[in-house]
């Protein structure tokens, strides 16, 4: 089939040398010509002639190219594109295309740009990228090393409204992801385009107008309603648009109408129901209520009867009070006589015990006077024994005075003895200049040690970083002679950032949940090594260097400690939890040598599971096939039909890609050479490196063997004078001492003068001392012949007192003695008139419980009035009737068996919420009311509804 020739886009995708990408025909393994940088593999200027918009497959296109349909005699429809010229834009350099009036089609195999041309249409006419499914940045249409992509779009121009056809012009810039639009020439915004184009019913955004490649799957997902809507849109004017939307709303608001009439009718029909069962509860209730309403004025016209019954016990209590008053007048005037001679004596015997009571308060206070000189003589005795001890504390420090005084004349004889001695010849400065030698020689040698200690600890940093340096020699010799070392040795000429990450993970593999894996180049190898160049050619230098976490706590942590400690740039982790099992092959490997293949490419490498499945996802070494031929015609058909799609030969990888949205037979293949392997291979030891550092170690532990000789000499030395140091220090401590204990006798002798003097001082002070003790004692005994005579008067005031409480105590007896004989000729009276006064006492108590009935009998008919004045206060028309018709002589038992009786009926009712029962039916009775007017209003607006969607 002829086709439209475009360049071929080249990879991204880096590797450990540069190779050259090739790229089949759909249905052949040839390889394809190589592509110069113009996206195109013409080897000269000339260009063959394009006919009817195609060529044949064999021939080239040349970097700017016209392409045009057959024109035919129909003009374009107003808003059909003219003409669309692109440069820069993804794989194009420069191309032009002249669609047709009528259908247009563009035909050609994968790869060859026409999703492009569908995508500069879309970003061309003023849509964003998502409207294509492909990149999320609109820079990332500009062809690859160019900076600004352009896009040209003509529209055949609506007579009405244009002379010329419109030209629409956007410009992509790579470096800010923006775009830039002008029409006909003058610039103008994104807004301004799109308008334009919808003038034209142009709808990119329209599934069923503008149908992208990545968008298939979301126009299958539309639903019927969905595709009615997008369908009108794309070929119904605006008028039918409007028509249909109407429609829908007045459907809308006939479906409400015809649901709010349905609920209306069945709420109208449920309370009219309702309503039918309750009715003759309500009846019961409401007689209910009117029995209930003569209960409540009953137990208001209770205080009617009991005022008038308290009003007539008033009465009655007020009358036999009277009479016992009058009973009482004349049995006081019949016992008169006889109460005045009690009364009398009573009198007698009053005035008696008032005379004893005063003559006992006169004893209490002559007793209250003797015990208050009783307690000064007491208070004068203890006194008396206070200066006793005060004399005897005073004379024994008068003893100890006079023995400090013979102590101070002993002490003035001897320093005056001790300073008629001349005092003995000191050389200070003698003293001092010695101890300043000792102490110079003692600094002098402390330098020097201190000196020798420097060097000291300056030969042992030396030796730490040679032995350092020794024992870094050995392990790089050790592991240049293992194959791990070999590994990690090309791990660090690969990258020194995944290196350094993966040796500071093997001292810290504790801190993590699960094992951290290192890159494959040391986690891995090859178990065949005829295939070593095969299979890593598979790999990416990015794979070789992936480090593998187990859990995603570990990939976090192990990310932040690279990038936010460690700071390392160039370090690729993963994160892999899955098994080889979630892999499994998609043949079986008995039958890989029906295609020409030994195995597949996990078979030859072998490491930890964990990376092996990091392998699988990312590199699919599970599913690539490994052989050790090239892969014939006949083979290569076999693999690009079956179910294999990347496997590797002896010279060559081959990576298939399959396109079933064209048809079964719809693939592309890219070739690529296998390249030389350098990571897992087993090269010989570098006998030049092994000998470097093995001469490195012979020279460092030279240089140790000196250093420890200068070490012990320093050490010898310091020791040495570190026996200097203590003698002199020894022989510094003996002149310190001599001096200081003669200086101390020198002072003492220079103090002398000092001391005799305070020592007289204390003599004299001694000496009054004693003087002001004599004093003192005299003055003790003058209080003792004070207090002798106090006491003496004392003793005759508590005799006089003693004398004058016998007095007293005497007379009160006598008074005691009449108050006994008044009380016992008063007793003898009131017994002789014992049952007149008993009489009388009764006749006062009956006038007494007269009064307080009376007053009860008073207050109880005022508490009745004011009940009753509240009632009638408070009281209806429909209460003061039913009062009024009450029978006067009715009284209160009555009244209250009447209530009961009505009660009883009340209790022989169906006892309920009566008054929430009548309130909920009359309640009910309105809404039936409103539901009725609102169904009548809601079917005359579904008639009304009903007529706009069929007139």
């Amino acid at each position: 089939m002829p086709s439209a020739v475009t360049p071929q886009r080249r990879s991204r995708e880096s590797s450990f040398d540069e190779e050259d990408i090739q790229s089949s025909a759909t249905n052949s393994s040839a390889k394809r010509a190589r592509l110069n940088r113009n996206g195109d593999s013409t080897p000269s200027s000339r260009v063959p002639v394009v006919r009817n918009g195609y060529r044949p497959a064999s021939d080239e296109l040349s970097p700017q190219v016209t392409l045009r349909s057959d024109r035919t005699r129909t003009r374009h429809q107003p808003g059909s594109i003219v003409r669309v010229k692109l440069a820069n834009f993804v794989t194009y350099t420069a191309v032009e295309f002249l669609p047709g009036p009528s259908l247009n089609m563009v035909i050609g195999p994968n790869g060859t740009g026409k999703s492009t041309l569908v995508c500069a249409i879309c970003l061309g006419l003023g849509w964003g990228p998502q409207h294509l499914g492909r990149a999320k940045d609109i820079s990332e249409f500009v062809k690859h090393g160019e900076q600004e992509a352009t896009i040209e779009i003509e529209l055949a121009a609506d007579p009405r409204r244009h002379r010329r056809n419109p030209v629409i012009q956007c410009s992509i810039k790579r470096e800010n992801n923006k775009s830039s639009f002008s029409i006909d020439g003058k610039p103008s915004n994104k807004k301004a385009v799109i308008e334009l184009c919808k003038s034209f019913t142009i709808q990119i955004d329209n599934l069923c107008q503008f149908l992208p490649q990545d968008k298939v799957v979301e126009f299958a997902a539309m639903t019927p309603v969905e595709l009615l809507r997008s369908t009108q849109r794309a070929v119904a004017p605006q008028e039918m648009l409007d028509m249909h939307e109407e429609l829908k709303e007045h459907r809308q608001k006939q479906k409400g109408l015809q649901a709010k009439v349905q609920t209306d009718q069945d709420a109208l029909e449920n309370l009219e129901s309702r309503q039918r069962a309750q009715a003759d509860d309500v009846q019961r209730m409401r007689e209910r209520e009117v029995i209930k309403q003569r209960v409540r004025f009953l137990e208001k016209a209770r205080p009617f009867p009991l005022y008038k019954e308290a009003r007539n016990a008033y009465t009655v209590a007020k009358d036999r009070r009277k009479q016992a008053s009058d009973e009482l007048a004349v049995l006081k005037s019949e016992v008169e006589p006889s109460l005045r001679a009690v009364n009398a004596k009573q009198a007698y015997q009053q005035q008696v015990e008032v005379a004893t009571n005063t003559r006992r308060r006169v004893v209490q206070d002559a007793e209250k006077t003797v015990d208050s000189i009783d307690r000064k003589l007491k208070s004068l005795h203890d006194r008396k024994r206070e200066l006793e001890a005060e004399a005897e504390a005073e004379k024994s420090g008068g003893k100890e005075s006079r023995k400090e005084v013979a102590r101070l004349e002993q002490n003035i004889v001897r320093l005056t003895k001790q300073i008629e001695d001349q005092p003995p010849d000191l050389d200070i400065s003698g003293y001092n200049e010695r101890i300043r030698e000792k102490q110079r020689a003692i600094d002098d040698a402390s330098q020097k040690v201190t000196d020798l200690k420097r060097k000291q600890l300056d030969i042992g940093y030396r030796g730490k970083e040679k032995t350092q340096r020794v024992q870094q020699a050995r392990q790089d010799l050790a592991s240049l002679e293992s194959q791990a070392g070999q590994q990690e040795s090309k791990l660090k000429a690969a990258s020194i950032d995944t290196f350094r990450a993966w040796d500071w993970i093997k001292q810290h593999q504790d801190e993590f949940e699960k094992q951290v894996f290192g890159p494959p180049i040391v986690e891995c190898s090859v178990t065949d090594l005829r295939y070593v160049d095969q299979i890593e050619t598979l790999f990416q230098r990015s794979q070789l260097l992936t480090i593998t976490c187990q859990t995603k706590t570990d990939f976090k942590k192990l990310s932040s400690i690279l990038h936010d400690q460690l700071h390392l740039a160039e370090v690729n982790t993963q994160h892999m939890e899955g098994t080889l099992e979630n892999f499994p092959p998609p043949v079986d490997r008995d039958q890989l040598g029906h295609f020409g293949l030994s195995g597949w490419a996990l078979d030859y490498i072998s490491g930890p599971e964990p990376v092996m499945a990091m392998l699988c996802a990312t590199v699919r070494v599970h599913s690539t096939g490994v052989g050790d031929r090239d892969t014939n015609p006949q083979q290569f058909e076999l693999l690009q039909n079956g179910p294999i799609e990347n496997w590797v030969t002896r010279r060559s990888s081959y990576k298939i890609t399959r396109r079933r949205e064209y048809g079964p037979g719809a693939s592309s293949t890219n070739v690529r050479d296998v390249r030389k392997a350098q990571v897992w291979t087993n090269q010989p030891v570098d006998v030049r490196a092994k000998r470097d550092l093995q001469e490195n170690i012979e020279g460092w532990q030279s240089e140790l063997a000196e250093m420890k000789k200068e070490h012990d000499d320093a050490q010898a030395e310091i020791e040495q004078l570190r026996t200097t140091i203590r003698e002199s220090q020894e022989q510094a401590r003996t002149l310190q001492t001599e001096k200081a204990a003669k200086q101390k006798a020198l002072s003492e002798i220079r103090a002398l003068p000092t001391k005799l003097a305070q020592q007289e001082e204390r003599l004299a002070s001694a000496q009054q001392s004693i003087a002001e003790m004599r004093q003192r004692l005299r003055a003790i005994a003058d209080k003792q012949d004070d207090l002798t005579h106090q006491r003496a008067q004392a003793a005759i005031d508590y005799a006089s007192a003693v004398e004058i409480l016998q007095t007293h105590h005497a007379t009160l007896y006598e008074s005691e003695i009449m108050l006994i004989e008044a009380n016992s000729d008063l007793q003898s009276l009131v017994e002789k008139n014992t049952s007149v006064k008993d009489l009388l006492a009764t006749k006062v108590a009956e006038v007494e419980r007269f009064t307080r009935e009376t007053r009860q009998c008073q207050k109880e008919a005022k508490e009745a009035l004011n009940k009753l004045e509240d009632v009638m206060a408070n009281a209806d028309q429909e209460l003061n009737a039913f009062i009024r018709e009450l029978p006067s002589e009715q009284t209160s038992e009555e009244l209250e068996s009447e209530i009961e009786s009505e009660q009883a009926r009340l209790e022989l009712m169906h006892e309920g919420n009566d008054r929430g029962l009548i309130r909920d039916f009359e309640a009910r009775e309105q809404r039936i009311l409103k539901l009725r007017e609102g169904l009548e209003a809601l079917r005359g607006e579904l008639a009304e509804a009903e007529e706009r969607m069929t007139g």
